[in-house]
């Protein structure tokens, strides 16, 4: 057991290396973020820790027993057997990168239906075969335009979510990227287009958009949109919520250059947040510039039909600079639940999912802003999230938990000009019962 680290031995290997102490290792890294020390208990053993994680978990509430309008992000949805069942195979479940395609080829098969149908509903050329989440792919398309037109303003509205903001800030960190915020109108909740023109100049890499935005609300202007991003020569990217693509314009019928979206919602679980899907769409023109891998339909050496990995651009596969992401392993398991989803929906069951989405949430926002007390924040066309204001949205929350339903998201924490409003969320899942517990509860309040 020589290699049990040690003094002795330490003291050996830093003087084998020319240092003189072992901090000098660490001197790359920025002494504002360093840490001195670490404030940690005493270890416990494995029944102890066992115990205490039983402890935490009791806290949690299954959605069974809690009903949940929370918006702003995760919300539940149905997931038919034929995806969980099809996913628990071993084949699925142990691959990794199909890096030698004659044993993946059931893999890299279900990845090119997936890049497919991404495609498809999106109205884009191509699809990769996943990113992490929605908030990575936003950060992967700012640096895919800056290495299109090599200009540095990213521009996004001032309602996107606190996450993606951040995830965004982190992503173009070191790169010489900007970002610049324009607003959203304060009656419709779309956002402002003469605010909009404002930030654009000769240096805008890309806008960024919503559609439905973070408040739920559909861009009604996209095409008057588009003609001012085009005008500046800057890149159109889009934000979507795939299941709204069943009643709603695709990005690509109004001219996006590159959709990405949160592809939670086909087919995977909610999973305490965790792990989720990245969806990543452009034109074909882009295609060299694209993160992440595309998998590709060839011959083998037979002449049959065979997929393999067609472009994958981080540093492992070509030369570093050439590289266009970091992207390592995508979120396989979760790209094929959505493969498997949208196969099991078909063309008319995506429609009438979204027809579902789109009634309950206008019922549910009718029913609420005909209590007094309670009225709709904006007064735009909104999918299956809604802003609701009221008088103290803290309290509603806290006597409605009390009561087993978690209200909306309280908005004022990150946007402080929607005071005691709050972002309502409904799915195919909330049942009449369920909504009309809700409605009874808040009319109590």
């Amino acid at each position: 057991m020589e290699f049990i680290p040690n003094s002795k031995i330490k003291n050996e290997m830093i003087n084998e290396i020319n240092l003189k102490k072992i901090d000098e290792l660490f001197i790359d890294v920025p002494q504002d973020i360093r840490i001195n020390n670490l404030s940690l208990v005493d270890g416990l053993s494995q029944q102890e820790t066992e115990e205490k994680l039983r402890k935490i978990g009791k806290k949690n509430k299954h959605l069974k027993k809690i009903t949940s309008f929370l918006g702003g992000g995760i919300k539940p949805h149905y997931i038919p057997a034929v995806v969980r069942s099809i996913l628990s195979r071993s084949e699925f479940y142990t691959s990794y990168t199909p890096y030698q395609p004659e044993a993946s080829q059931g893999f890299l098969h279900a990845m090119f239906e997936y890049q497919s149908m991404i495609a498809e509903i999106t109205g884009m050329d191509i699809s990769n075969a996943s990113l992490y989440d929605g908030a990575t792919a936003l950060g992967e398309a700012a640096l895919m335009c800056s290495r299109i037109n090599k200009r540095k303003y990213i521009v996004i509205p001032a309602n996107v979510s606190w996450d993606k903001r951040c995830i965004l800030q982190n992503y173009i960190k070191g790169s010489g990227l900007k970002i610049k915020e324009f607003s959203y109108d304060g009656e419709t909740g779309e956002i402002d287009i003469n605010d909009l023109k404002k930030n654009l100049d000769n240096d805008t890499s890309c806008v960024y958009i919503e559609n439905p935005n973070f408040f739920g609300i559909f861009e009604q202007k996209v095409d008057e949109i588009k003609d001012i991003i085009s005008k500046n020569q800057s890149l159109f990217v889009v934000g979507i919520d795939p299941l709204s693509l069943g009643i709603a314009k695709s990005p690509g019928e109004y001219g996006a250059d590159i959709v990405v979206g949160e592809g939670r919602c086909l087919g995977n679980s909610i999973d305490f947040g965790g792990s989720s899907l990245g969806i990543f769409a452009c034109k074909e023109k882009f295609l060299r510039q694209t993160p992440g891998r595309i998998i590709g339909i060839t011959k083998d050496s037979e002449g049959k039909r065979a997929f393999c990995m067609t472009l994958q651009t981080r540093e492992q596969h070509i030369r570093r600079g050439r590289a266009t992401s970091n992207i390592c392993t995508n979120e396989g398991v979760c790209a094929l639940a959505a493969t498997v989803y949208l196969s099991w929906l078909g063309t008319e069951g995506l429609e009438e999912l979204s027809k579902i989405n789109f009634l309950k949430g206008k019922k549910l926002a009718e029913k609420i802003s005909g209590i007094s007390g309670f009225n709709k924040r904006f007064n735009g066309i909104h999918f299956n999230e809604f802003v609701i204001k009221c008088k103290d949205a803290n309290e509603v929350n806290k006597k409605l938990l009390n009561n087993n339903i978690q209200a909306g998201l309280i908005l004022d924490r990150t946007y402080p000009e929607l005071k005691n409003c709050m972002l309502f969320g409904v799915t195919e899942l909330h049942s009449d019962e369920e909504i009309n517990n809700l409605i009874e509860m808040l009319e109590v309040v």
